[in-house]
């Protein structure tokens, strides 16, 4: 297996925690002509040029847009502090001077990784504040606190502390030799097939979770399961845990009726081009090619 890390991995972002409650450094970083800013319109990231890069935006470029509560602090980036504004998706489209807002799919396949990293991990927690403005236990409003990376309840007598949530979910090949696995949902383009997923429940192992999901997807039992590797998937939260299962049954039904369909597959009908294959930029690609390659 390669050891370059899935798209949007990779620990190309010094996250400096131990930064984060350091409210004096952080006006300091926030304040310094070396900051650099990774501004997130809604759901989208800036990009410039040809090939397209991560347009990262000094603090007087992004002085119109920059409050009290949505700036966040990701770490340093390339040795220069890096902070994530979020501005307002009813704003009229801003910085066109500076590039244009893409969607972060289309950006995984065209930015480095490093950048790939860094603005998946702006648009994650961007999008987490706009989901949690409010307390999950009394109701109250909540704030940012720590540079951004977590919320506190307003409310005197609750104060309850709030960190961005991430979902561990399984993705798995299951292979039987020279063959395996693929299902694929109704809404996918048509042709397309992919790995079987599912979110990991309460009280359950990765590897329970792997059984679990392809016996109520297939109907096919699974032996031995073994890592393979992970990928964030910002879309808006998950972690996509990735896993090589070896079959102990080969009868398909598709017993809780997720999927529209799921078959065998040889390396050789994955090979031939016939066989839509999941988007490059995700895990579930990288497991297909893991197989076809006979590894």
């Amino acid at each position: 297996m390669s050891d370059d890390p899935n798209v949007f991995a990779g620990a190309f972002v010094d996250r400096s925690g131990e930064r984060r409650k350091d409210s004096d450094w952080l006006a300091e970083a926030l304040a310094s002509d070396r900051a650099r800013f990774v501004p997130v319109w809604g759901e989208h990231c800036l990009v410039d040029g040809d090939p397209p890069g991560a347009a990262l935006l000094t603090r007087e470029q992004v002085a119109a847009f920059e409050r009290d509560d949505n700036v966040v602090f990701l770490g340093l980036f390339r040795d220069q502090p890096a902070f994530a504004v979020a501005i307002d998706r009813e704003i009229d489209t801003p910085f066109a001077e500076h590039g244009e807002f893409r969607d972060l799919r289309f950006l995984g396949t065209v930015l480095p990784p490093d950048e790939a990293n860094l603005t998946a991990h702006a648009r994650a927690l961007v999008l987490w504040h706009n989901a949690t403005l409010y307390c999950g236990k009394c109701g109250s409003a909540s704030q940012p606190e720590a540079g951004g990376n977590m919320r506190r309840c307003c409310n005197p007598d609750c104060r309850q502390q709030i960190f961005p949530r991430t979902d561990p979910a399984i993705i798995v090949l299951v292979a039987d030799g020279d063959r395996c696995v693929l299902g694929r949902q109704a809404s996918w383009p048509r042709g397309r097939y992919s790995t079987i997923a599912g979110f990991v429940e309460p009280g359950e192992s990765l590897e329970d979770a792997v059984r679990r999901e392809v016996y109520e997807e297939t109907n096919v039992r699974v032996g031995t399961v073994r890592y393979h590797s992970s990928q964030p998937w910002p879309f808006p939260s998950s972690l996509m845990l990735g896993f090589i299962a070896e079959a102990t049954s080969a009868k398909i039904n598709l017993n809780d009726g997720e999927l529209e369909d799921a078959r065998w597959f040889t390396r050789e009908e994955l090979k031939s081009g016939e066989v839509g294959l999941p988007f490059r930029i995700s895990i579930a690609r990288r497991l297909v090619e893991h197989f076809i390659n006979g590894r």
